[in-house]
């Protein structure tokens, strides 16, 4: 049921987003690699997540966006919780939406709600957060830090940094 809820909302996301570029509104689309920092408790257990996502902004006023993405990211485990579980560490998938707005021609907020999907057996579904800061350079290439947290049944948070391509 879950690959299916996910499949639905990442072809529906992905169906506005087409929609959206074929108006010539002005929307962007971006590739990216993330690598994060695990905070609070999460730093007990990994030193490193990495990932990649794709995301769609969409102008809704000046300076205003839409946003939606949806990524993978995996947290690498510490060599003593790899050797305790046997495994190396473990995957997500972030879905979320939110709002980006830009301070002037590059410099940009944004914050995004959505749900996160663990890709292990059992894992499990949880409510994401993601508050951050970023910067657009001149040829499509933009760069970003956040605060990602997920929560369910305890928080998993990072803190993050998105290179990524628009195109």
């Amino acid at each position: 049921m879950k690959k299916l809820l996910l499949s639905l909302a990442f072809l529906g996301f992905m169906a506005v987003a087409a929609h959206a570029q074929s108006s010539s509104d002005g929307g962007k689309f971006s590739i990216g690699v993330e690598a994060g920092l695990p905070v609070g408790d999460t730093h007990n257990i990994s030193n490193f997540a990495i990932g990649g996502s794709l995301k769609y902004d969409h102008p809704i006023a000046d300076h205003l966006y839409l946003t939606g993405s949806a990524g993978y990211t995996r947290f690498l485990y510490k060599s003593e919780v790899k050797d305790f579980l046997n495994k190396s560490g473990e995957g997500f998938i972030p879905v979320k939406a939110g709002v980006k707005y830009f301070f002037d021609d590059a410099f940009f907020a944004e914050g995004q709600l959505g749900a996160v999907f663990s890709t292990e057996s059992g894992g499990g579904t949880g409510f994401a957060y993601a508050p951050g800061v970023g910067y657009s350079f001149a040829g499509g290439l933009e760069a970003g830090v956040r605060y990602e947290g997920w929560s369910h049944d305890g928080t998993v948070s990072q803190v993050a940094l998105r290179v990524a391509f628009k195109f």
